[in-house]
Formats: structure tokens, C-alpha cells, sequence
């Protein structure tokens, strides 16, 4: 597979450059991330677009469905291009009526790392990162929790590691026990809270991926971006995402849909240079 030469890239480590632009799995789940999807043909037709057009960074978990997209991802991808990684992450499971249940014990951190390696039929997981908490990191210690995933590291059965709902303190520990090559937090126009450690990520060489970087499940509501967009003839979506892009240098975008016009128009996004003006003016809306 050949990377399109319009997509930014970001070397984490001498065997992982990924495209900054990259495909969030998560809603070819069912509704609520739960069951199958309503269209199953659908879903392999976005993972087939997603690689066709280019990118080489797919993030996904064996809790979305559960197993479920996991499946679709092997499904439509295996055997995978070379250039092709998969972030995956463990830290949660479901249960029967497809709450999230935060599942962090050391033992079974290890037996989700190889359940996702079952279901996506592979030997070695580029990334995982490990989840803690939704919106934001605590202080907490994670020593214990990245310390198991450290182990099967250095077994082999991961290649790198990242974090997931972390806070600075939490990242200088893991630092300590293993490197950590992506930290994926909540941010985008309106959460503005992790701008400290944005700038961290790109002193240390270190890929931030914002998560829910159009809203999530509270959509952005913004005039100005609304005013943005329709002055550079783009749509809302792609103007925050490029924001987003513009931001960091080691920013890294995850958008998931489940629609292949809207994994395009997504894409589109990387190509969209926002002028100086309008940057000012979508700053001021996070603060």
C-alpha cells in the first residue's frame, strides 16, 4: 500500500510512522458501540476506503461491540498491508447490556492484550495504550496497571505503548517504567484543558490523539466556526479538524464514522490550510 502523498506522516519509532490523519473504528459497532452493525457491508467498505485512500493508522479495541469491529477490522484488512498500524487499547469491557465497565486488574489488562490479538489475527500489536479514564487523567499511580503491559512488551506480544484518559503526572511515571509513543485524550475547539500536555507531546516526540475531536456524543456548537467555514468553503467538521492538525505538530486525528462520503470528507480535512485570521479566531473559542 502506498501512503497518499497528501497526508502528513508521523515517525513515533524507527517501525512506526503513521499517517497524522487516521480512522477511529469505534462506530462500526452498533448503536451505543454495542452489537453488530446495521449494515455489515458498510462497515468493510469504510476499512477498505480508509487503507485504499492512504492511511496507515487505524485505532480500534476489542470492547467496541464487544470483539465486533475487532472482527470487522480482520475481516476486510488481513492479511494487513506492511505500512498499516493498528492502535489498539485495553482498560474496559462490557457488560450484558453494553455498559462500560473499567477493567484494570494487571491480570486481565494482560488477558485483553491477547484477546485482542486473537480477534484481529495477529502475533504482535503495533500499539496499545491503556485506557484509564474518560475525559481526563487523575495522579493515581499507574505503575502496577503499565507495568503489566510493559511485561508482554518486553515478551514481544506489543511493540510500543501509549496512554489513554492521562494526566502529565501519570505520563512522566509510565516514562519511567517504558517509553510511551501516543497519549490519547479528549480535546478539540471547545475542551481546551489538555493544552499543557499537547505541547508536551510534541517537545518529547510524542503523538497526541484527540479523541472525540468533532464533540463526541455533544457535537461543537460554535457560530464562529459556523462563520469559518462558510467563508473558506468547507465544511464544519473539516475546518475543526484541520484546527486540530494546524495545532501541534504531533497531533494525530481519530474521526470514526461509519459512512464512506464521510471518511472522505474527513480525509479532505488534511488537505485544508486554515489562514492565520481564522486560526485567531477558532483559538478564541476554547478560551
Amino acid at each position: 500500500m502506498a501512503t497518499n502523498a497528501r497526508l502528513q506522516t508521523l515517525t513515533l519509532a524507527t517501525d512506526l510512522t503513521i499517517t497524522r490523519m487516521g480512522y477511529g473504528a469505534m462506530q462500526l459497532a452498533g448503536p451505543g458501540v454495542f452489537g453488530p452493525p446495521k449494515d455489515r457491508e458498510q462497515a468493510i467498505a469504510v476499512l477498505r476506503e480508509a487503507v485504499e485512500l492512504g492511511l496507515t493508522h487505524i485505532d480500534t479495541s476489542d470492547f467496541y461491540g464487544p470483539v465486533v469491529v475487532n472482527e470487522l477490522i480482520k475481516e476486510a484488512l488481513h492479511p494487513y498491508p506492511h505500512d498499516l498500524h493498528i492502535v489498539t487499547k485495553v482498560g474496559a469491557r462490557r457488560d450484558d447490556e453494553g455498559g462500560v465497565i473499567t477493567s484494570l486488574d494487571p491480570a486481565d489488562l494482560q488477558a485483553q492484550v491477547r484477546e485482542n490479538l486473537q480477534h484481529l489475527g495477529l502475533e504482535t500489536l503495533d500499539v496499545v495504550n491503556l485506557r484509564l479514564a474518560v475525559g481526563g487523567g487523575s495522579d493515581d499511580s499507574i505503575a502496577e496497571q503499565f507495568g503489566a503491559l510493559a511485561d508482554l512488551r518486553a515478551q514481544g506480544l506489543v511493540r510500543h505503548l501509549g496512554l489513554s484518559g492521562v494526566s502529565a503526572a501519570q505520563l512522566t511515571e509510565a516514562q519511567t517504567i517504558a517509553p510511551v509513543v501516543t497519549v490519547q485524550n479528549l480535546y478539540n475547539l471547545a475542551n481546551r484543558a489538555d493544552d499543557a500536555l499537547v505541547a508536551r507531546c510534541a517537545a518529547e516526540n510524542i503523538a497526541y490523539a484527540a479523541y472525540f475531536p468533532l464533540g463526541g456524543f455533544n457535537p461543537l456548537q460554535s457560530q464562529t466556526l459556523t462563520d469559518v467555514a462558510a467563508r473558506l468553503g468547507a465544511s464544519r467538521q473539516q475546518v475543526a479538524l484541520a484546527w486540530l492538525l494546524q495545532r501541534s505538530p504531533s497531533m494525530v486525528l481519530i474521526p470514526g464514522t461509519s459512512s464512506v462520503d464521510h471518511l472522505r470528507e474527513n480525509i479532505a480535512a488534511a488537505e485544508l490550510t486554515l489562514p492565520a485570521d481564522a486560526v485567531t479566531e477558532l483559538d478564541a473559542i476554547g478560551q
